[in-house]
C-alpha cells in the first residue's frame, strides 16, 4: 500500500509539473510579405495545429497549460490577422487566429535565446504581398540606388549591450537617417531593406536589394564581444573563399541564371553545355562587386574615423551571408561595439547616430562621384567637362554644347574668351 501511495504521489507530482506551462505574452511582427506571431511560454510547448476555411482560421491546441483559457494582451497588429482568441479548460488551451485571407501557416517551437525564453512561432506568409514598385526604365540619367540594410529586427534583437539595449534599435535609426541624406542628394536614391521592426532572413535581404536593381548594399550592424574592452567601428567585405563557394553554388541554380546573369542570360541558353561561359560571367560579376566593395569600404573607413574610434583601420574580409550577392557590391559596417559601455552610450545618442549617418553618406557620395555607373546622373554630370584641344575656341564649344558664351565664361570664372590647349572647362 505504501508503494502504491508513493507511485500515486509521484504521478500527481509529475502531472502537476507537466501542466506547469503558461502563455506569458503574445507579439505580432508584421513585415511586407510575412506576419510572425510569437507566443512567449514558460516551458517548451506541446502543440498541434490545423487550418479552417470559410472563414479563414488557424487553430492551435496547446496541452499542459495552466491558468485557464485567457490569453495575455496582444502586442502589435497586422492586416492579415483580424483577431486572436482562446478557449479551454484547466490544462488545455485552444488559440484561434482569425485571418483576413488564406495563408500557408508555418508553426514551430523555439528554445530560449536571450532575451527570450521558450516560444511558439507562427509564420503567416502573404501570398499576395505588397509588391515593390519596379524601378523605372533606364533613362539617360538614372539615380544611383543604395540598398540600406538595418541589421537584425523583430524576433532577432541582435547583440545586447551592458545596459540591456538591443542592436536592432541602433541599426534602424542610423539606416533611416542615412536614407534621408541619400534621398536629398540629386542623382541618388535610398531603398530600405527593412523599414520597421520585423525580421527578414539574410538571404531575403539580398533578394530585396536585387529586386530594386541596387548599385550597392550597405548593411549596418553593431559589433559585440565576450569582454567589454574591444571598441570601435569596422567595415567588412566578402572573403575570397566565400566568393568562390557562392559562384559554384549559383552555377547549380540554373533557374536563377536569368536573374543573376542579367542580359547575358539571353545568350547563354543551355547552361549545361555552356557552363564555362556562365561561370566566366559570374566570376567577372563577383570580381567587380568585390573590387567595388573594397573601394567603398576604404572610403567609409576614412569618414568613420573622423567621428568614431576605429577598431580596424583596413577593410576586413568575412563570410557574412548578406555580402554574398555576385551582382551587387556589398559592405557590412559595424558602427561600434555594443558590448563596450562607452560605445553603447555613444551609439544610443541621437547626435552620434546623425554623425555616423552623415559620415556614411559622405563616403558613398564621394565614391560614386569618382566611379559613377555609366548611365547615372552622376556620370552625366561628370562628363560635362571638356578638355580643350588644338583649334577649339570658346564660341565653338558654346555652339557644340548648345550653351551661351556667357554661361561658359561665368561657370569657369573666365575674365576673357581666351582658352588654352589642355585646359579643362566645366560645361553648364
Amino acid at each position: 500500500m505504501l508503494h502504491v501511495l508513493l507511485l500515486l504521489l509521484l504521478a500527481l507530482f509529475s502531472m502537476a509539473s507537466v501542466a506547469a506551462n503558461q502563455v506569458q505574452g503574445v507579439r505580432i511582427w508584421p513585415s511586407p510579405d510575412n506576419t510572425r506571431v510569437v507566443f512567449d511560454l514558460s516551458a517548451a510547448p506541446d502543440h498541434k495545429y490545423f487550418t479552417l476555411d470559410n472563414p479563414h482560421r488557424l487553430v492551435i491546441d496547446l496541452s499542459n497549460i495552466k491558468g485557464g483559457s485567457n490569453l495575455p494582451a496582444v502586442s502589435g497588429e497586422s492586416p492579415l490577422i483580424k483577431a486572436i482568441r482562446s478557449s479551454g479548460d484547466a490544462n488545455r488551451m485552444r488559440i484561434v487566429l482569425d485571418l483576413a485571407k488564406s495563408t500557408k501557416a508555418n508553426v514551430f517551437a523555439l528554445s530560449p535565446t536571450p532575451p527570450y525564453g521558450h516560444r511558439l512561432v507562427v509564420d503567416l506568409p502573404d501570398d499576395q504581398p505588397v509588391q515593390n514598385t519596379p524601378p523605372p526604365a533606364i533613362r539617360a540619367a538614372r539615380d544611383i540606388v543604395i540598398a540600406i540594410d538595418a541589421g537584425h529586427g523583430g524576433e532577432d534583437p541582435g547583440s545586447i549591450g551592458p545596459s540591456g539595449f538591443y542592436e536592432k534599435n541602433i541599426t534602424l535609426p542610423v539606416a533611416r537617417q542615412l536614407a534621408q541624406l541619400i534621398d536629398r542628394q540629386p542623382g541618388m536614391k535610398a531603398m530600405m531593406v527593412r523599414t520597421n521592426d520585423y525580421y527578414i532572413h539574410v538571404n531575403r535581404r539580398t533578394e530585396i536589394a536585387r529586386g530594386q536593381q541596387a548599385d550597392l548594399l550597405v548593411s549596418i550592424h553593431a559589433d559585440a564581444f565576450t569582454t567589454p574592452q574591444p571598441r570601435g567601428a569596422s567595415v567588412w567585405v566578402l572573403s575570397l573563399r566565400r566568393a568562390t563557394t557562392e559562384v559554384g553554388r549559383m552555377l547549380e541554380q540554373t533557374e536563377r541564371h536569368s536573374e543573376l546573369l542579367g542580359g547575358v542570360a539571353e545568350i547563354i541558353k543551355d547552361s549545361a553545355n555552356e557552363r564555362y561561359l556562365a561561370q566566366t560571367v559570374l566570376d567577372l560579376s563577383m570580381n567587380h562587386s568585390m573590387v567595388t566593395a573594397y573601394q567603398v569600404a576604404g572610403e567609409v573607413l576614412q569618414e568613420l574615423g573622423k567621428v568614431a574610434h576605429l577598431h580596424k583601420k583596413e577593410p576586413q574580409a568575412a563570410s557574412f551571408g548578406v555580402l554574398k550577392a555576385p551582382d551587387i557590391p556589398s559592405i557590412l559596417v559595424e558602427i561600434g561595439f555594443i558590448s563596450n559601455p562607452q560605445d553603447e552610450k555613444l551609439m544610443r545618442s541621437s547626435a552620434h547616430q546623425a554623425k555616423l549617418a552623415q559620415s556614411l553618406f559622405t563616403a558613398l557620395k564621394r565614391h560614386f562621384e569618382k566611379s559613377p555607373p555609366a548611365d547615372s546622373l552622376f556620370a552625366q554630370q561628370r562628363a560635362r567637362e571638356h578638355r580643350v584641344s588644338a583649334g577649339e575656341s570658346l564660341s565653338l564649344l558654346a555652339q557644340r554644347y548648345n550653351v551661351s558664351i556667357d554661361e561658359l565664361r561665368n561657370l569657369n570664372q573666365l575674365t576673357t574668351d581666351s582658352i588654352r590647349v589642355g585646359q579643362t572647362l566645366r560645361i553648364p
